[in-house]
């Protein structure tokens, strides 16, 4: 499979602390089965986690020298988990944040436990300039906790979904768990990623398992674990629904 979503570039959030801790990680998660993935460091304005993408970029090549000298079989590529903020269009024209792989796909995630107000605005100003926003873990918000459907109205809007796998296996608790299961029942997830920090234990095939059971489609499945990934690398569309 390959992994939208993980916090790998070392230093610079709350993921990682180094390129040893990254190499080791990336050893594991290469022994799951995952070589293809995005290092999506947090961005928050006017917090310490705002490393702009010169910065980035420089990690980025020298763990990639690392991930070379260890012949580790995975591809790496660079992109942020950015903060929800109004300033999302800024913000790439300034070259504070990165979209995925330089393409027009830009991953973000929203307040946790908060209602945040004003989320269509910007989001649709994001839209109206070519960009196309992914939600991280939508499973794990309180918005969508309490009420599941609304996600429905970011989909129409042109928000795709990437859901945390660790979700399936329970990581955040009972709740989160069962929300994801609908969200893949209902096909609204469109990508999977471990939002992996510091552990990474999983078994693939209870993954693959557990994906087969909830949503009969394959090409929905294949699409999920890879096809929607390649997709956004290579800069090509994604169905969304309307």
């Amino acid at each position: 499979m390959k992994d939208l979503h993980c916090h790998l570039l070392p230093g610079i959030d709350d993921g990682s602390s180094s390129i040893e801790e990254s190499i080791s990680l990336l050893k594991s998660m290469s022994d799951f089965g995952i070589h293809e993935l995005v290092l999506t460091p947090h961005y928050i304005e006017d917090s310490k986690y705002n490393c702009d993408n010169k910065n980035k970029k420089a990690l980025f090549n020298k763990l990639l020298n690392e991930v070379k000298k260890e012949n580790i079989d995975i591809n790496l590529y660079l992109g942020n988990e950015v903060y929800f903020t109004h300033h999302f269009v800024e913000l790439i024209d300034n070259k504070e944040i990165s979209t995925i792989n330089g393409s027009r796909y830009v991953l973000f995630e929203f307040p946790m436990h908060e209602h945040y107000k004003g989320t269509g605005e910007a989001l649709l100003k994001l839209i109206s300039n070519g960009y196309i926003p992914i939600l991280a873990h939508p499973e794990r918000y309180k918005r969508f906790l309490e009420k599941p459907d609304l996600a429905e109205e970011y989909l129409r809007m042109g928000v795709l979904l990437q859901g945390n796998f660790p979700s399936l296996f329970g990581k955040y608790g009972r709740k989160e768990k069962k929300l994801i299961k609908y969200y893949i029942k209902k096909g609204w997830i469109s990508f999977l990623g471990s939002d992996t920090h510091h552990n990474f234990e999983y078994n693939y095939k209870k993954l693959e398992k557990m994906l087969h059971r909830l949503n009969k489609n394959e090409e929905y499945i294949s699409n999920l674990l890879e096809g929607n990934f390649d997709r956004v690398i290579k800069d090509e569309p994604i169905a969304m629904i309307r």
